[in-house]
């Protein structure tokens, strides 16, 4: 990675740092985009360069995890079944946020439950490459064969719901991962076996 990029990551995640905190104390609708620039340290202009949106600044993190979750896919062992192999991938990534960096997100979260029907664990970009990467664990085609794509659909089906669940808080003082290991067992079956 270069410098200009990593510097590109630090200042996103200062100001999304910024924006979580401030929405976890004054409520998303509150704060302004000027409030989160200055509690990043950075100007306006700066901050317009890196976020698009503040709808993004919550929304992002659960969407950039569809390369990582490819990418770890990718890391499996490959005699490991496809529904075994996805799961692990999706509950690996879901456990790389520190608890504490976690419980700001889904406070933040929680200031602006409008946005969590929007809640997408993947773009279609990454979903599409998880198909293919779970076609070639089952040795099918994709194209004319339907297991590998439902199969990754009802797995992301199931850990966008361990997620809203966690980020509602429904489950009961249950972490993020116990929220999503719960959801990816129901759709484990002997099924997706080679």
């Amino acid at each position: 990675m270069s410098l200009r990029e990593r510097q590109r990551r630090q200042i996103r995640a200062e100001i999304q740092r910024a924006a979580f905190e401030l929405f976890a104390r004054s409520g998303f609708e509150e704060v302004t985009t000027e409030q989160i620039a200055a509690a990043a340290g950075i100007s306006p202009s700066t901050y317009f360069r890196h976020v698009r949106s503040k709808d993004d600044l919550l929304l992002d993190p659960v969407r950039e995890g569809g390369a990582g979750i490819a990418a770890l896919l990718e890391e499996r062992p490959s005699d490991e079944s496809a529904d075994i192999a996805l799961a692990q991938a999706i509950m690996t990534r879901s456990t790389t946020l520190a608890a504490a960096e976690l419980e700001q997100w889904r406070a933040a979260f929680r200031t602006a439950p409008h946005l969590l029907d929007r809640v997408a664990l993947i773009t279609p970009e990454h979903r599409e490459r998880l198909v293919e990467l779970v076609a070639q664990r089952m040795s099918r085609d994709s194209r004319t064969d339907s297991n590998p794509g439902l199969l990754v659909h009802l797995m992301l089906a199931a850990a966008e719901f361990g997620y809203l669940q966690w980020l509602r808080g429904s489950a009961k003082g249950a972490s993020l991962l116990v929220c999503v290991e719960g959801a990816l067992a129901a759709v484990l079956d002997e099924r997706w076996k080679n």
